[in-house]
């Protein structure tokens, strides 16, 4: 089987869309899957402003029928709802391809955060593009009871999975940060709600990685935070087995594949009660989840390290694979017994 996946959110972009992206192409030929993308990479693009590391294509619908057409898929399968998701939902539409989506991004609550743009009407934007394909994708329970009581129909699972090998317990080097270490990695955005780690009242260091349109001001907001910019591979890895415990105060991501990332490095996890976190740790014990993220983030330390890396190694991608090409033969009727 042959797929075709259109995504706006692509290389260099470091976040969990293209995180599992590149992890389902990398997995779906063990299934005797062939994913191909088309990406910002084909055509002309311009910067979001506020995120110039994000290139916004203005793809044709010409265009975009032509790539569909070229790369003989099976099926189609629109992972983002920026203008290349868009023009591939009208092309599909208009001649009759079949194709899923998956929910990634809570954006009605994101652009609420930066513009008085009111929740219904972008929830009906995205209710209009979803709800016109064959399915759609969801990376949690919670996310789909949310999307549910929005309108949403034919939400399908699709969770996600860690890279044990890569991350995992490794001996703590050198006493580079006075200790206990609390470490948030992720997008320095306002959805991502970063200030609420760094103003808090912790011993020991606070350590953020990541890059994003915040990055030139917090610095000197909060000086007695270490700001590692952007990494990852085995750099990102070291620096998640040299912490004590991973905070992550986000409200509004749908899943947090970074969670995983930090239990599978044997970290406990300090989080809000919400979505994401709710559905990685569940009834788990790995991390500690409160309205008081500071009581969150000190009792965590309390937490055995081999406890969460067993937790994080129930998220595999090949499960996480295996769950997304089920969803594609499923909406396509062509598992045994799909109707």
């Amino acid at each position: 089987m042959r797929i075709l996946v259109v995504t706006d959110a692509w290389r260099p972009q470091v976040n969990g869309v293209v995180r599992s992206l590149e992890h389902l192409a990398r997995e779906a030929p063990a299934f005797g899957a062939a994913v191909h993308f088309l990406t910002p990479d084909d055509f002309p693009t311009l910067p979001l402003p506020g995120y110039r590391e994000i290139r916004l294509a203005w793809p044709r619908p010409d265009a975009v029928r032509r790539a569909i057409a070229a790369s003989r898929a099976d099926a189609v399968h629109i992972a983002t709802e920026g203008p290349i998701g868009w023009v591939a939902r009208h092309v599909c539409r208009k001649d009759g391809h079949a194709f899923t989506t998956s929910y990634h991004t809570r954006f009605p609550e994101y652009l609420a955060a930066r513009l008085p743009v009111p929740l219904a009407l972008s929830y009906a934007a995205l209710r209009r593009f979803h709800n016109s394909g064959d399915g759609t994708m969801v990376g949690s329970p919670s996310l789909a009871r949310d999307l549910a009581a929005h309108g949403f129909a034919k939400l399908m699972p699709w969770s996600r999975g860690v890279d044990a090998e890569l991350f995992r317990p490794r001996p703590r080097p050198s006493r580079r940060f006075p200790r206990p270490v609390f470490l948030f990695v992720g997008r320095l955005a306002v959805e991502k709600n970063v200030e609420a780690f760094l103003g808090l009242d912790l011993p020991g260091s606070k350590v953020v990685v990541g890059d994003g349109p915040l990055r030139d001001r917090l610095p000197a907001q909060f000086p007695d935070v270490h700001f590692l910019g952007q990494r990852t591979g085995e750099a990102l890895a070291e620096v998640y087995a040299a912490a004590d415990v991973f905070v992550f105060p986000s409200r509004t991501d749908t899943f947090g594949i970074v969670l995983l990332e930090a239990l599978a490095s044997g970290l406990p996890v300090a989080a809000f009660p919400v979505m994401g976190p709710l559905d990685v740790l569940g009834e788990s014990g790995c991390g500690c989840l409160d309205p008081d993220l500071r009581r969150a983030a000190l009792q965590a330390l309390d937490i055995p390290g081999d406890k969460c890396r067993n937790h994080a190694l129930g998220f595999t991608w090949r499960h996480s694979v295996g769950q997304f090409l089920d969803n594609v033969r499923r909406a396509h009727g062509l598992l045994v017994g799909a109707g």
